[in-house]
């Protein structure tokens, strides 16, 4: 009788461990993603066409994710990235922003703030999920879900070979961009 007591007191261990540990959907939990293919997608983007990241095979590409089009935060980091544009331009690589706003929505804030770059429209949020960045947030004692700031280096190969969660805007296009150079630089000495 103890033993079998003993078993189901550790089964039961077992399983609440195991869930703590186990991603879920939509929780906050982030899984690592450096080193592994970049999902693929096939989303709308600004100007009508859409993009799959499978047709820049041979580019680094820039993939960050933003909350919301024409909000300080995710205004910032577009322009910081347009500003930038030329020296990624120069080194081959490819910038996308991808949020769940509609394709209307990224053509205005294109047009208002001048954006020299692409932006991808994920409604029904399965890239963001992809690359679990839409999370579970709290603000003010409220949970929602959300996306969560985050950046990926994917290099010409589609591997993700450098990623930023829970971006700090300031300074950050600054820190992708020498990472970028760093990998274009490696792969002319090979």
């Amino acid at each position: 009788m103890m033993s079998m007591i003993y078993s189901l007191y550790s089964m039961v261990l077992c399983i609440l461990i195991g869930n703590a540990y186990t991603k879920k959907k939509g929780t906050t939990m982030t899984k690592q993603m450096k080193g592994t293919p970049a999902p693929d997608f096939n989303l709308p983007r600004d100007g009508g066409d859409k993009l799959c990241l499978s047709d820049l095979q041979g580019k680094m590409v820039v993939l960050y994710f933003y909350p919301k089009d024409d909000t300080s935060g995710c205004t910032s980091e577009a322009l910081d990235f347009t500003r930038l544009k030329t020296k990624f331009d120069e080194i081959g690589v490819v910038i996308i922003g991808i949020s769940p706003d509609n394709v209307k929505k990224h053509e205005k804030f294109k047009i208002k703030h001048a954006l020299d770059i692409i932006l991808v429209s994920d409604e029904e949020k399965t890239t963001l999920e992809a690359y679990g960045v839409w999370v579970e947030k709290s603000m003010y004692g409220r949970k929602y879900m959300g996306v969560e700031r985050s950046t990926f280096l994917i290099d010409s190969t589609g591997t993700i070979v450098e990623e930023w969660r829970k971006v700090s805007v300031s300074g950050h296009a600054e820190n992708v961009l020498a990472a970028a150079t760093f990998l274009h630089r490696k792969s002319l000495s090979i």
